[in-house]
């Protein structure tokens, strides 16, 4: 009788902790899942996503409307735009949010924060960081723009990549890519600037 109560009292000792073991797994479990979670959440809240209005300059009729969408450390600026002449036009992040002059100049120029000659995006003799290039407007003066960089931020600590407080422009004209220091693009024909 003794045996089988030891017998018994073991059993349950073992039982007791088999299910201690998987209680245990199972709320690991449940805290890797939750963890997973508030990652989950936290890159949504770490998306940034802001939109502006472009306004004409420079006597143009030149409107659209530039979104800025920041997730997983990227940027991605698109841009619809209407009432361009057909063909090409360049398109610049310039170093301030101020368009209150006719001609757009009060935005300064190109945003080139690391003093770089002016370039194309990548070259490896030297680019702004607002040198975005150019767009083609069709024969209905509409031009479809997307640009996607992890070289820019909104609203982040560095002063290298953050847009906001800057103004985006386009011009009249195509940049060639290489005169200094602004690709001889021409008139500033429409202008918003990036205010978070």
């Amino acid at each position: 009788m003794k045996k089988i109560f030891k017998f018994q009292i073991a059993a349950f000792a073992l039982l007791v902790a088999f299910s201690c073991k998987e209680v245990k797994k199972e709320a690991t479990d449940a805290t890797t899942e939750v963890e997973a979670v508030v990652e989950e959440v936290k890159e949504e809240v770490m998306a940034e996503n802001i939109t502006f209005m472009m306004e004409p300059k420079s006597g143009s009729s030149v409107t659209g409307e530039v979104s800025f969408n920041e997730e997983n450390g990227t940027v991605t600026m698109t841009g619809t735009f209407n009432g361009l002449s057909e063909g090409e036009h360049a398109i610049h992040i310039h170093q301030t949010a101020d368009c209150s002059s006719d001609d757009g100049k009060s935005t300064g120029g190109h945003w080139n924060p690391t003093n770089e000659p002016h370039g194309a995006w990548g070259a490896k003799e030297g680019y702004h960081k607002g040198d975005i290039g150019n767009m083609m407007a069709d024969a209905e003066g509409k031009a479809v723009l997307e640009f996607s960089t992890d070289q820019w931020c909104i609203g982040c600590d560095d002063e290298n990549k953050n847009i906001v407080g800057k103004a985006i422009i386009v011009h009249q004209g195509v940049d060639d890519l290489t005169s200094q220091p602004s690709g001889a693009a021409g008139a500033r024909v429409s202008c918003t600037g990036i205010i978070e």
